[in-house]
């Protein structure tokens, strides 16, 4: 008896045949169709990392370039839900701001918001801006005091105008007692005790803050202004081009030094003088000419800017700055000079030197003074030092101006 056959287990040979060149035209038609698109790279999509936490993208680009790029690409939006979130068409360092010319760490914002200078024009709380300022003061003066040298301060003080801004730099402390003064609610004051004009000057004056003001009075409190006039005296050191003054001091003040700081008769100004003999190795050179004193001296905006960078943070009182001043203007023996035809007298009060310590059995004034001296060798030594090192890195010898 024969077995019988199961006629749904034998594929015929034409049904065999068709599902092998079905299968490699499929082949054939998935090749072409891939090598016809463009390589997309995948790390120029938009992909949230919170989807793909594990996957660098990179790396498997890298590491399966040999596979089509498309057929990865559908493989991960499947697990977006077919949804790709389309490329920007620019890229992000082009939106980036970076203006190199901005002043040292602004360059990332736009040059039109950049305010890189200030002033000290008081401003109201209400109304417009545009509005807050009736007249721009065009120079500032300032003085460092005491509150018992109020009565100096009144007087000079009422010898500025409207044109000027003033400001009170206080060592004692005492800021809310001048309030008995009616002009001491438009004055700036700032208090630090026991602190000088220099250290003052060196925190709160920056030249881009004072940047606004066209000449900047730096005086002590102990001056006497009955002969003075501030507008007139900025009228004579236009006239003469000075850019680094002092009224001429009258022959009865106090403590009165250097013959160049000596009030003439019969003058405007003068810029230089006959000292005593040896006291000038150089008739053009301090303290024959290009000098003035520290006590009331006058910077136009340009020689402040210089000044400025040149005092130093930790010698506070300025002496040996007076010796120096020259080198912020050029030539200095016509552009430094005192105003004869508008003077002051220097009373040569130490009230600043009474603020320091008693040391040693010494009187504080005595320290102080001491202080001063020494601070003065300082300077000297350490402006030797810097010329010293530029003229050697210039490979120059400053004395006889030949290269070596």
């Amino acid at each position: 008896m024969g077995v019988p056959l199961r006629s749904g287990n034998v594929r015929k040979p034409n049904e065999t045949m068709r599902l092998i060149i079905t299968t490699f035209a499929g082949v054939v038609f998935g090749f072409f169709l891939g090598v016809s698109f463009p390589t997309l790279s995948l790390t120029k999509m938009n992909l949230p990392s919170s989807l793909f936490p594990s996957i660098d993208l990179t790396y498997i680009e890298d590491k399966y370039s040999g596979l089509s790029t498309q057929t990865l690409l559908n493989a991960l939006n499947s697990l977006k839900a077919n949804k790709v979130v389309p490329a920007p068409s620019y890229r992000d360092n082009e939106t980036k701001i970076w203006i190199p010319t901005n002043p040292r760490g602004a360059e990332r914002l736009p040059p039109g918001i950049v305010a890189s200078e200030s002033d000290l024009y008081l401003r109201r709380l209400w109304g417009q801006p545009s509005e807050d300022l009736t007249i721009k003061p065009k120079y500032l003066v300032t003085f460092t005091v005491g509150y018992n040298q109020k009565n100096n301060i009144d007087a000079a003080v009422k010898k500025f105008s409207e044109n000027f801004t003033i400001v009170l730099f206080h060592y004692d402390g005492l800021t809310t007692e001048w309030e008995e003064f009616e002009w001491s609610k438009r004055v700036i004051h700032v208090s630090a005790r026991k602190q000088t004009k220099w250290w003052y000057a060196k925190r709160f004056l920056h030249p881009d803050i004072v940047a606004p003001y066209e000449y900047i009075f730096m005086w002590d409190e102990d001056l006497g202004v009955e002969h003075f006039d501030a507008e007139e005296y900025i009228k004579l050191v236009r006239k003469h081009g000075l850019e680094i003054s002092q009224p001429g001091l009258d022959p009865n003040s106090g403590g009165l030094t250097w013959a160049m700081t000596r009030k003439r008769n019969n003058t405007e100004v003068h810029k230089n003088t006959e000292e005593r003999p040896g006291w000038c190795t150089d008739p053009h050179l301090p303290p024959c000419a290009a000098f003035v004193e520290i006590m009331a001296t006058v910077f136009s905006r340009d020689a402040w800017q210089c000044v400025w960078h040149m005092i130093q943070n930790d010698l506070v009182h300025g002496w040996g700055l007076d010796f120096s001043l020259r080198k912020c203007v050029e030539p200095p023996h016509e552009k430094i000079g005192v105003v004869d035809a508008q003077w002051i007298l220097h009373q040569g009060v130490p009230s600043l030197g009474n603020q320091g310590q008693t040391e040693g059995g010494k009187a504080p004034w005595e320290g102080v003074r001491e202080r001063c001296r020494r601070e003065w060798t300082m300077f000297q030594d350490r402006m030797t030092s810097a010329e010293k090192a530029y003229y050697e890195a210039m490979g120059l010898n400053p004395f006889n101006r030949t290269a070596r």
